[in-house]
């Protein structure tokens, strides 16, 4: 698109200057003409005052070629501003424990760093696709350790809690897909993803789930993601991964993105 924008603007500037050169020639014509009846001095001074105006006008055609090329600049800035269509948004206990993330039951090795699992799938996600990344973030400080992580998932689930969100998206018509990623807890989505799915319509969007289980793969959770947003597209291809896995799931990550188009 921004090619045929430039070509654009060089033709426009080739028929001015085309324009320019045909005025110009008229108007040696005519002061030809001019001469002939008038003698050699008058003829100097119409070439002159003709060159003066071809000069003119070339100057004008230039400044309203500058323009458009500083336009087209201008619209290629807005463009690259508005960055990517596509949001990875995840949630991962290892950005919400309150403790490094080596020290959290949710994280894996990525070349030699500690990440959280679901927030390692997502990178991945990103690195093909170019899209922006979300960490939902809590107010809530969950559990390091892997057993009461999991009995505090519990304790949520049985209070149908609404955890309050620290993060938020500021710009979210700028995005047309979404890739949510969460990891499943007792057959569930972590109960943030609920306050995440509460706080924002998706509609007309499409939604594309990825998960790291412990067994229980997706569960039940991407028809609960779809009724919660009904009038998204939620699609039913999600990717998931055992917790196990993570760190060699990049291959996959890849292939599975691929069938869907990215």
């Amino acid at each position: 698109m921004r090619r045929r924008v430039g070509e654009r603007v060089k033709e426009k500037g080739k028929r001015i200057t085309a324009t320019v050169m045909a005025a110009a020639m008229l108007s040696l014509l005519l002061g030809a003409c001019s001469a002939g009846n008038n003698g050699e001095d008058q003829t100097a001074q119409s070439l002159a005052v003709h060159e003066d105006t071809a000069e003119a006008i070339e100057n004008t055609a230039a400044q309203q070629t500058a323009g458009q090329s500083e336009t087209v600049t201008e619209n290629q800035e807005e463009e690259a501003e508005s960055g990517s269509n596509i949001l990875i948004v995840y949630f991962t206990a290892a950005e919400n424990s309150g403790v490094d993330a080596a020290s959290s039951a949710s994280y894996t090795t990525i070349d030699g760093t500690a990440v959280g699992r679901v927030r390692a799938v997502a990178d991945m996600i990103a690195q093909e696709t170019g899209g922006d990344l979300f960490a939902i973030q809590t107010a809530e400080v969950y559990p390091a350790n892997g057993e009461e992580l999991i009995d505090y998932a519990a304790e949520e689930q049985d209070e149908e809690a609404r955890p309050e969100l620290t993060s938020h998206i500021e710009n979210l018509d700028q995005y047309d897909t979404v890739f949510i990623g969460y990891p499943t807890w007792w057959y569930d989505m972590p109960m943030a993803l609920y306050s995440f799915f509460d706080e924002y319509d998706f509609s007309g969007k499409t939604l594309i789930p990825f998960n790291v289980h412990n067994g229980s793969r997706f569960s039940d959770t991407i028809s609960t993601i779809e009724e919660l947003e009904p009038d998204a597209r939620v699609e039913e291809d999600g990717f998931t991964v055992s917790e196990n896995d993570v760190a060699e799931a990049a291959a996959d990550v890849t292939d599975w993105l691929r069938e869907l188009g990215y």
